[in-house]
């Protein structure tokens, strides 16, 4: 009679998610994610190959929820983009890892058909590729800013975020 399985890949990716918002990518251990669903550590390598496959696994189900988020949004850039942010601000360490590891590139192409759709909408087919990126790269290089608490200068960033968006979109307008 086989052993019964004691844990599930997607509680496995689950704790992982977990653990890397508590401690950051240092918490993101194989010997932690076994300890957070009950089992031994060497138990996890029956489904997961090996730390980095579990960070990629990680990644990847960050991405495909903010792609179901950003999906669910709407095609408007702006709440597209409050969207993205609010992400951002629940999961910060998941969102770095997004773009800090190369296997997630797929998973993070998925959630750029919601920009894309919307972009197109403003500008055209031919120009919806470069003005998605503007869009993506805008927002991703605020809300950093925002996370490595780089806007020391005073103000509100709030209505900062609000400018920019009004300001983009007006220039993807024009």
């Amino acid at each position: 009679m086989p052993t019964p399985e004691r844990t599930t890949l997607p509680e496995i990716v689950a704790a992982g998610r977990e653990l890397l918002e508590k401690g950051g990518a240092a918490g993101l251990t194989m010997q932690a994610v076994a300890e957070r669903v009950g089992v031994r550590a060497p138990s996890l390598y029956k489904r997961v190959r090996d730390r980095d496959a579990l960070v990629l696994l990680v990644a990847e189900a960050t991405a495909d929820e903010l792609t179901g988020r950003l999906a669910a949004s709407g095609l408007d850039i702006a709440g597209l983009a409050r969207v993205y942010r609010a992400f951002a601000h629940e999961h910060p360490e998941g969102f770095r890892l997004l773009y800090a590891i190369d296997g997630a590139s797929e998973s993070l192409g998925r959630a750029a058909g919601p920009v894309l759709d919307a972009t197109r909408g403003l500008v055209g087919e031919e120009h919806a590729l470069e003005a998605a990126r503007l869009v993506v790269a805008w927002a991703t290089g605020f809300i950093n800013m925002e996370l490595a608490g780089a806007f020391r200068l005073g103000g509100d960033v709030d209505n900062a975020f609000e400018y920019g968006l009004e300001r983009l979109e007006a220039g993807l307008r024009a």
